[in-house]
């Protein structure tokens, strides 16, 4: 059975939003240690705002012209992205080209990819805020059967840190986290 990434996607979402939802503290650090809390959720929400541009064909130097600023209020700028984007991700075929600033990929691939990005964060942001930090298991399952595949060379692409050696019988989520280099028993 394939995954249905727009249901994920909206899942994740939905998770997402309602850490942002429970932030009090926006200078918290995260588990990257370069961010803050304001950091990570300005990040997300700047990867939402490109969705929608990038799904229309435009290439990144076109979307990145059309973009304007991130406002000072993160909710909200949250709720308005991620609204287009998951609209625009349900409008666009899965064989639509996305032109990316580094690659062409198509859509269905953009989106598994966006959706882990929203997973990953999400426990970052649990994390840093102190909040709920389960994940839903439809999510991990599917997020986790993305990387799976390609855990061998995540590290190597950047975006991510070392992974931190877990059992192999650690839950699911706690596998996952660890591929992308977090430490689920260190608390920030």
């Amino acid at each position: 059975m394939s995954t249905d990434w727009i249901t994920m996607q909206t899942l994740a979402v939905a998770e997402f939003g309602r850490r942002v939802a429970a932030v009090t503290d926006w200078d918290a650090p995260t588990p990257d240690s370069e961010w803050t809390t304001r950091d990570l959720v300005a990040h997300v929400v700047d990867e939402q705002r490109w969705i929608p541009k990038l799904l229309t064909g435009c290439d990144h130097a076109q979307a990145a012209a059309d973009l304007e600023p991130i406002g000072d209020d993160l909710l909200a700028e949250w709720e308005r992205h991620s609204s287009a984007a998951i609209e625009a991700w349900q409008r666009a075929p899965k064989d639509t080209p996305v032109h990316l600033s580094t690659d062409v990929v198509q859509a269905g691939e953009y989106l598994a990819e966006q959706t882990s990005d929203i997973t990953i964060h999400t426990w970052d942001l649990a994390r840093a805020t102190g909040s709920d930090e389960h994940l839903p298991d439809e999510l991990v399952d599917a997020v986790w059967t993305h990387f799976e595949p390609q855990i061998q060379s995540l590290a190597a692409t950047g975006l991510y840190a070392a992974p931190v050696q877990v059992d192999d019988d650690a839950p699911l989520q706690v596998r996952l986290l660890a591929v992308t280099g977090r430490d689920t028993r260190v608390s920030a």
